[in-house]
């Protein structure tokens, strides 16, 4: 899908340079956005997802209110390279100074990724999350499922208002009765068409309720208009033979399909705009700073933490169902199928051992109210193995600027770790969105 971008020109006329740039940008800039008829500034706006000026003139100090009554993204991309010209930050700092925010990018990939942006704003709204759930909080560790947020009506209602994306719930009961109906052969006839690096103890009963699992999910996208699926995998582990993980990572790989762990809406609907616009590697995990003591060591089983920082206050591990966390495999560095780790799934579960390259990341989540997103830069310093009895066998550990500010402001347990330093991608997220970005 690519953006609707109207061009826009100023009352007192287009001049030469505005059709010269508004050519070149249909032609730079046509893989990612549909450039429609020019309008001028002030004309009410036919169907966009965005605004650009190919040129801003002086003008725009006298239009302060026809700049405010515009309600969509406005981009200004006025040099030859598809980025703003120097001369046009006067225009832009004015503008701020007004409260109207404007979009001024300084390399071509950053127009690119403001157009892909305003189509994934666009593509959110009227699509569909589905989510398989029948009782929430009732099944295993109802008192840690109870309290999420996102099983919650104002929650679903929260993400329909501010992204426009419906949340369907159907039964997980009845999931789990369709993967089991599938027969074994038919199983065994996908896996082998499949190329998996497993574990010794990964079974082959272990890939043919992967491979049943995956079939009644792909069998259940019924609509172009789902653009997300998740599970209550855990707390209702009871109805399946096996955990979607594969499932997610094959459905990603043939349909472009996201996923949430757990039936998590909130990190859903942050993994689907991150993942479209951004098109980094990214995946969704828990958080256990240092700074929480045993109350995170006693949840992993495991018996300290890592010892060989000198500031452990800012530190934090990173697991997920016994390993890292649900990465793909097509974002990871290293990655195997491996048993399961956790008691509460079945037996022939599985999860992935998979890491996501050392290095700079962002910690990225929406809030509760859907209007802010949480970007914070970190770095992955190294991954952290405990022994059998543990439910952490390799986990992630991240460093933050300010491990106590990160424990007073964060929002949930469950965070997406975006691959690299993408804080001012999200700043420019912020603007297309409507999303107040907090930076911490």
């Amino acid at each position: 899908m690519k953006a609707k971008i109207v061009p826009l020109y100023f009352k007192e006329g287009k001049t030469g340079k505005f059709d010269s740039q508004l050519k070149l940008l249909k032609k730079l800039l046509n893989d990612d956005a549909d450039i429609l008829q020019p309008l001028a500034l002030g004309a009410p706006l036919s169907k966009c997802d965005a605004v650009v000026f190919p040129e801003i003139l002086g003008e725009a100090y006298r239009s302060v209110e026809a700049f405010r009554a515009i309600s969509v993204p406005i981009l200004i991309i006025t040099s030859e390279f598809a980025t703003v010209s120097m001369w046009d930050w006067e225009i832009a700092n004015y503008l701020a100074s007004k409260g109207i925010a404007t979009i001024a990018p300084y390399n071509i990939d950053q127009a690119k990724l403001y157009c892909r942006m305003a189509a994934t704003k666009r593509k959110m709204a009227g699509s569909k999350f589905l989510i398989f759930q029948d009782n929430p909080g009732e099944g295993f560790q109802p008192d840690i499922f109870k309290s999420f947020f996102w099983w919650e009506d104002e929650c679903t209602a929260n993400i329909q208002k501010k992204f426009g994306v419906t949340v369907e719930r159907r039964s997980l009961e009845a999931l789990g009765k369709k993967a089991f109906a599938y027969t074994d052969a038919d199983a065994k006839s996908i896996w082998k068409k499949w190329d998996y690096p497993i574990s010794a103890g990964f079974s082959e009963q272990m890939a043919i309720q992967a491979v049943k699992l995956y079939m009644a999910l792909d069998d259940e996208i019924d609509s172009d208009s789902i653009i997300g699926m998740g599970t209550n995998c855990l707390n209702e582990s009871g109805f399946c033979n096996s955990t979607p993980c594969l499932a997610w990572d094959r459905l990603l790989e043939e349909r472009g399909m996201l996923w949430a762990c757990e039936g998590d809406t909130v990190s859903l609907a942050t993994k689907y705009m991150i993942s479209q616009s951004l098109q980094k590697p990214l995946m969704m995990t828990n958080i256990y700073p240092f700074l929480m003591g045993m109350a995170a060591l006693k949840h992993e089983k495991i018996p300290s933490f890592p010892e060989n920082f000198s500031n452990p206050e800012d530190h934090i591990l990173l697991a997920h169902c016994g390993y890292f966390g649900l990465l793909p495999r097509s974002y990871s560095t290293e990655w195997m199928l491996r048993e399961p780790v956790l008691e509460i799934v079945d037996a022939d579960a599985h999860m992935f051992d998979a890491r996501m390259q050392i290095g700079p990341v962002t910690v990225a989540k929406l809030d509760a109210s859907m209007e802010k997103l949480m970007s914070v830069k970190a770095h992955l310093k190294e991954y952290v193995q405990y022994d059998s009895t543990s439910d952490c066998r390799n986990g992630g550990v991240i460093e933050v600027s300010d491990g106590k500010t990160f424990m007073e402001r964060t929002y949930s347990h469950h965070i997406i770790l975006v691959e690299g330093d993408v804080s001012h991608e999200l700043n420019a997220l912020g603007k297309i969105m409507g999303l107040q970005i907090d930076s911490f």
